[in-house]
């Protein structure tokens, strides 16, 4: 699974869409042009966070500065770097998409982790989600149903410097991971139908925080769900659409469209 959405006003792109996944010389190579562009992508992700981020309500000064950092053109495909920093959601491999930046900024605004945190994140897809966490200090294990989104996510995060802080497996993301738990926070960049109790019972009983998409194939809220001791209180952040959660406590295979 990989992560994608839109906001609710805009129109998601179709994660139906397949597009080849680049082999590892695409990031050397992006990693080598970067140094001559660097001047023009500074400024793109200046603007992005000006214009995109705080005129939107982003405020947590780590979380927009995590994303004025990063280089977000090493987690796109390389015919898609000249939309790299659009306000929308673009396509990768195996039929994903990675998120709008707004929906990065507001998903992790809203996990609000903490240096030394860990972290379990559900749907790695291009690796950008688990990047910014691992810039704001946390410890991240990040799941994926897609062999080949995670070995190219590993190796961007291992280009960008972060590779000691990320551990991304292949597996079924719907159910968490048991043995790591209990986790300090835990996101999920793909909507399942409904909340998956198997994720409720893995958050710390100490305030552990979810943000997962819940709801249909095409419309779904971003829910905020706190534990503390043996009470989980939930809210809606507001309507989003992302692709769908693969896995038992998510959709049916037949739902994804990959």
């Amino acid at each position: 699974m990989g992560s994608g959405a839109n906001d609710g006003g805009r129109r998601p792109n179709d994660p139906r869409v397949p597009v080849a996944l680049r082999e590892k010389s695409e990031t050397r190579r992006i990693l080598r042009s970067m140094s001559e562009d660097a001047e023009a992508t500074a400024a793109a992700r200046a603007a992005m966070v000006a214009t995109q981020l705080r005129t939107r309500g982003i405020s947590d000064e780590r979380v927009l500065r995590a994303m004025s950092e990063l280089p977000r053109e090493l987690f796109v495909p390389e015919h898609e770097r000249r939309l790299a920093y659009a306000d929308e959601a673009l396509p990768i491999a195996s039929g994903q998409t990675i998120s709008q930046p707004y929906i990065v900024a507001r998903m992790t605004e809203l996990l609000a982790p903490r240096a030394g945190d860990r972290v379990l994140e559900i749907g790695t897809g291009s690796g950008y989600q688990a990047a910014i966490l691992a810039l704001l200090g946390c410890q991240i294990v990040s799941i994926e149903r897609h062999p080949e989104l995670a070995e190219a996510a590993r190796e961007r995060i291992r280009a960008v410097g972060l590779g000691g802080a990320v551990e991304v497996r292949v597996a079924d993301g719907s159910l968490g991971d048991p043995a790591g738990a209990p986790w300090d926070g835990i996101v999920v960049t793909a909507a399942a139908p409904a909340i998956p109790s198997s994720l409720r019972v893995q958050l710390s009983p100490d305030g552990g925080r979810l943000v997962i998409p819940v709801g249909s194939r095409y419309h779904q809220d971003l829910m905020l769900v706190v534990r503390r001791g043996d009470e989980w209180t939930e809210r809606s952040d507001g309507p989003v659409v992302f692709v769908p959660l693969v896995g038992a406590e998510g959709f049916a295979p037949d739902t994804d469209r990959s």
